[in-house]
């Protein structure tokens, strides 16, 4: 079983980014726990070091749905800003399953089945007896073009490759669209209040003053 699980700081402050990252981390901290592994697929850094606007993740394992579903919804990382002086503790992200597009249908000749047949219509009794029409059909995607135009078998086979080559670049791109857009809807899906899971600061993410550690600041070059 494999879920993509993406998580977003949507709009928020930079903070939201900074709680991204704690909460990657305890989240692969969880997964050891359970039959599941968690990797990376990509991540949108934020503008502070260490810290992710969103993060897409792969999750594998017997019990990947259930583990997501843990981990499904407004998330809240609950502790002080490490940037500034404010009274807010609470950092909502969001968390949602994410379609991945599939991987496109790579278009060789080899992989097209290219037959000779005859179709109804004008063109003398040479297109009568002689199967001039060419039948193309790519074999991964099931995509299938006839060409009938010309009375000459090596030119409809030609247009027909051609065609055929065009329809299966467009398939790839519809499927791509089709969910490249829910995706980016999730960005802007963040309800802020009413978390599903909150977490906080562990021992191993506060200083010996009991404080929130905070994350490295960004370099700044001297002129």
């Amino acid at each position: 079983m494999t879920v993509h699980l993406l998580i977003s700081a949507g709009r928020g402050p930079q903070e939201c980014a900074w709680a991204v990252a704690r909460l990657l981390r305890r989240l692969t901290a969880d997964a050891a726990g359970h039959r599941v592994t968690v990797d990376r697929v990509r991540a949108v850094p934020g503008d502070r070091s260490g810290t992710y606007r969103s993060v897409l993740l792969r999750i594998d394992g017997a019990d990947a749905e259930a583990f997501a579903a843990g981990w499904t919804g407004t998330l809240c990382w609950q502790a002080p800003s490490p940037y500034r002086v404010t009274a807010r503790r609470n950092w909502y992200v969001t968390a949602r399953p994410c379609p991945v597009a599939a991987p496109a249908s790579p278009f060789s000749v080899a992989d097209v089945e290219i037959v000779g047949c005859r179709t109804g219509g004008p063109g003398g009794q040479h297109r009568d007896k002689a199967s001039t029409a060419a039948r193309t059909t790519h074999r991964p995607s099931g995509t299938v073009v006839v060409v009938d135009t010309e009375r000459h078998f090596g030119l409809n086979r030609r247009i027909a490759l051609d065609l055929l080559r065009r329809r299966v670049e467009e398939r790839d791109e519809a499927a791509r669209r089709a969910v490249d857009t829910p995706g980016r809807h999730l960005h802007d899906d963040l309800v802020r209040g009413n978390p599903t899971r909150v977490e906080r600061p562990s021992g191993a993410d506060r200083d010996r003053a009991g404080r929130p550690r905070r994350p490295p600041l960004p370099h700044r070059v001297r002129r």
